[in-house]
């Protein structure tokens, strides 16, 4: 059954062609209620994975042939049968219970090279045996070369040297022949060793498939209880994943402006301490300027009294200096305060409470998800609850597994029936491959004794003497021939009796089994309807098309699966076993009934936005060049000049208390100048670089509160006006990603079930085994061991002709004859001629 022969793989073995093609017919017919479900798909993102595929026994055996004999075989095998494979006439003989004449006429005639060749056989065995018995009385009566008296003549050489070689090749041929017979023996004694584990391996594979196709159909309806589990744990679980993906897409808009016031509160906070830190300077010089200003009055006064005094001579010049000493201690910013409050009252909004609350909000959705959707939830889980059982109904109504079951019943006992007559089978073998080996070693015998006289008789004949005084060596040549003529004729039509056994049995097994198994006529012959009762197949398994063992074995050597091979398309509707819809829109309908409302949510109120409005107001008002100015005036204020005409005035002055009075006042002068320079002048200093940093900030607060107030706006829009169709969409998502799950499970099971389950290359590789160990194996080395018997009994008869003619030129004769060499000479007498 080897379709595409020149293509096939190694070859495989197995013995039992009768036992395998039952068990190939059990095998297809508990296939037909192979059923399929599938195995679990993810969603969008995820690859439904492949099928796991058993793995098989290797049932590649060393090849056995017998080489070019197969191809000689098989051409003698067509030319003595060249008829087509009679499918008609074996229909009759098997319907017929009475066999007619024509019936009889037409096998006659349809076996009638066979019949030839036997009755050329039994023409050889009858004549062989008379023609040795005649030819041995005739020999003991002193004729047919059985006088020992050879005539010498001029050809005698000639003719012993062409019989030599005739023998010779003859000889040469017959020993090729029992090499043959060697060589294919021992081939048919390889291949019966080897079939029973070539037999089991294809069993254990057809085992293997039995039992893995019920376990695929079962990972593929488990695959489907994961799919429902998943989706359950995801709905069980939609508070996190829809809220999350909800939360998503809040996020991108949401966490600037949250971010804008969370920025906006660390620097509302940095700026309520610089300006507290401000404050503090301000309020810290105000304190030196007020002492300053208590101690320049202070000697001002006395100073005025001192020069008031009569005595103190030319006193009324200091008075216009002394007018000078003013100290303005007045140090303010005014806008400082409003912007302090402003700014407090911002603080004490508490902008980062705010930013916590909106999170926390944000964060609570997954669980308002969950709360909002817990009847849908419900209700879902329930109709996947009836989907699940649905399922399993599913996978008990499909009796695959009882059928398989029972096939590997069969199977098994198919095994415990092989290995039962296992042993008989190995000892029949034994005893065929030792007669065999005896049938080959007496055509070695025949062989041996030919090729010894050959040898002998030319080694010790010398061609010049008597035929009465041969050598021993010669004589002794000569009897080795004689013996392998009469070995040959003793066991020759014996042998052919064999032959002809043989070659009735291994040629109509190839003309009538192994070649239309080979060319696929013999799987389309017993697919003829009626021919065996319960084999058709299509009408038992409800199938419309008619399907039938041919088919079957084609899409098997294909490896296609069940589904294909034996059209269960017709049988299951998968498309309706697959139909989700009926599920998925119920749980459709269930989620777009529902509502999930998000309570809105303020990001920063009205009054807040106030205050920030106010804060950024005197940012911008606020301006440091009057108390910049202030401070350069104080600057330039030096009390060191009216200390000097002071003491000045005291060194002209003669009242030595007035003197001591002015010199005195210079002092305290130049004590407070002293105090400004190392106390108000720092301060001052310091107050200048706070109000030059303070400034950078202010202008900043500025643009921050701006940013802030246009990003929270465009933030409060889009939640006023998007969260309710994010819900929707985010759900529907959700939702889709769930139905996913189930059209791609959908769609891989059905893939999985037309492509991948149960595909049935081993049951086309057990046949296979059958067919090649059987035919390519066996009964090509049946058929080469009677064609090279054959061969060898063919040439016995020319070698026995050869061998006895031979003989005598080697053999010593009782009588001798001698050749005369010698011609006799007449003389002719000379012409005389005459000259006149």
């Amino acid at each position: 059954m080897r379709l595409c022969a020149n293509a096939r793989a190694p070859r495989q073995g197995c013995s039992g062609a009768v036992e395998a093609m039952a068990l190939l017919l059990l095998l297809l017919l508990g296939l037909s209620q192979a059923q399929s479900v599938p195995q679990q798909t993810a969603c969008a993102s995820s690859t439904p994975q492949s099928l796991k595929q058993p793995q098989y026994q290797n049932t590649t055996q060393e090849d056995t042939g017998v080489g070019f004999m197969a191809a000689l075989v098989q051409s003698f095998l067509h030319t003595v049968q060249p008829n087509p494979f009679p499918k008609d006439l074996i229909l009759q003989l098997v319907r017929q219970y009475n066999f007619s004449e024509d019936l009889i006429r037409d096998v006659l005639l349809y076996e009638v090279g066979f019949l030839v060749c036997l009755a050329i056989g039994i023409l050889y065995i009858v004549l062989m045996p008379i023609v040795g018995l005649f030819l041995a009385c005739c020999r003991c009566c002193g004729n047919c070369g059985g006088k020992m008296y050879q005539k010498q003549t001029s050809s005698t050489h000639c003719h012993r040297r062409a019989l030599y070689w005739s023998a010779f090749v003859t000889t040469g041929i017959i020993l090729a022949g029992n090499v043959c017979m060697f060589k294919s023996n021992e081939a048919l004694r390889v291949s019966v060793d080897q079939s029973p584990v070539e037999l089991h391996n294809s069993l254990d594979n057809i085992h293997t498939f039995l039992t893995s196709a019920p376990q695929q159909i079962d990972s593929v309806v488990n695959e489907s209880y994961k799919t429902v589990e998943k989706v359950t744990g995801n709905l069980h679980d939609i508070g996190p994943q829809l809220g999350e993906e909800i939360q998503k897409q809040f996020r991108g808009t949401l966490d600037p402006a949250l971010n804008s016031v969370k920025l906006l509160d660390r620097e509302t906070v940095d700026l309520s301490d610089r300006l507290k830190k401000l404050n503090s300077s301000l309020e810290e010089l105000q304190s030196s300027m007020d002492l300053l200003q208590a101690n320049v009055t202070a000697v001002k006064t006395r100073i005025n009294q001192t020069i008031s005094k009569p005595a103190c001579s030319g006193c009324e010049n200091v008075k216009p200096e002394l007018d000078k000493i003013t100290v303005d201690t007045s140090i303010s910013v005014p806008e400082l305060n409003e912007f302090q409050s402003a700014v407090d009252e911002v603080v004490k909004s508490n902008l980062n409470s705010r930013i916590s609350e909106v999170e926390d909000y944000f964060q609570s959705i997954p669980q308002t998800v969950t709360d909002e959707t817990k009847d849908i939830v419900q209700d879902s889980i329930q109709v996947l609850g009836n989907m699940k059982t649905q399922i399993s109904q599913v996978t008990s109504d499909i009796s695959l597994t009882s059928v398989f079951q029972n096939v590997l019943g069969q199977l098994g006992t198919a095994q415990m029936e092989i290995n039962r007559v296992l042993p008989q089978v190995q000892k029949a073998e034994n005893i065929r491959w030792a007669v065999c080996v005896v049938l080959c070693c007496v055509v070695l015998l025949v062989v041996v004794c030919y090729f010894l006289g050959l040898v002998l008789g030319p080694l010790g004949l010398s061609p010049k003497s008597d035929p009465t005084k041969r050598s021993y060596t010669a004589n002794c040549g000569g009897t080795f021939l004689m013996m392998g003529a009469g070995f040959s004729l003793l066991f020759a039509w014996l042998f052919m009796i064999a032959v002809l056994i043989l070659f009735l049995l291994g040629g109509n097994v190839y003309t009538l089994v192994c070649q239309p198994w080979n060319n696929g006529q013999l799987l389309e012959f017993i697919d003829t309807p009626g021919l065996i009762p319960g084999l058709d197949i299509g009408p038992s398994l409800g199938l419309k098309t008619n399907l039938n063992l041919t088919s079957i074995y084609r899409d098997c050597e294909k490896n296609q699966p069940l589904w294909t091979t034996l059209h269960l398309h017709e049988l299951v509707d998968l498309d309706d076993l697959l139909n989700v819809s009926k599920y998925t829109e119920e749980i459709e309908k269930n989620f777009e009934n529902a509502v999930i409302s998000l309570s809105s949510v303020t990001l920063l109120s009205t009054e807040v936005k106030t205050k920030l409005r106010s804060v950024s107001s005197k940012a911008e008002d606020f301006d440091p060049t009057p108390v910049t100015q202030q401070i350069n005036d104080f600057t330039r204020i030096s009390l060191n000049s009216t200390a000097d005409q002071l003491d000045t005035l005291a060194d002209t002055q003669s009242d030595g208390d007035i003197q001591r009075e002015l010199r005195g006042q210079a002092r305290d002068l130049r004590q407070i100048q002293a105090n400004i320079e190392l106390t108000i002048i720092p301060q001052l200093e310091s107050l200048n670089s706070t109000i030059k940093g303070f400034q950078p900030t202010a202008e900043k607060i500025n643009g921050t509160v701006g940013e802030v107030l246009s990003t929270v706006g465009a933030a409060q829009d889009f939640l006023n006006t998007n969260t309710t169709q994010i819900v929707k969409t985010e759900s529907r998502k959700f939702l889709d990603c769930q139905l996913d799950y189930f059209i791609l499970y959908a769609d891989w099971a059905k893939h999985t079930i037309t492509q991948q389950v149960g595909r049935c290359g081993p049951v086309a590789g057990a046949v296979d085994s059958v067919e090649i160990v059987l035919c390519a194996y066996m009964v090509e080395s049946l058929n080469a061991f009677w064609f090279s018997l054959g061969w060898c009994m063919i040439f016995f008869v020319p070698g026995i002709i050869f061998s006895i003619k031979l003989a005598k030129y080697y053999r010593r004769m009782k009588y001798t004859d001698v050749y005369d060499n010698h011609a006799a000479v007449n003389h002719i007498p000379r012409a005389h001629t005459k000259f006149t």
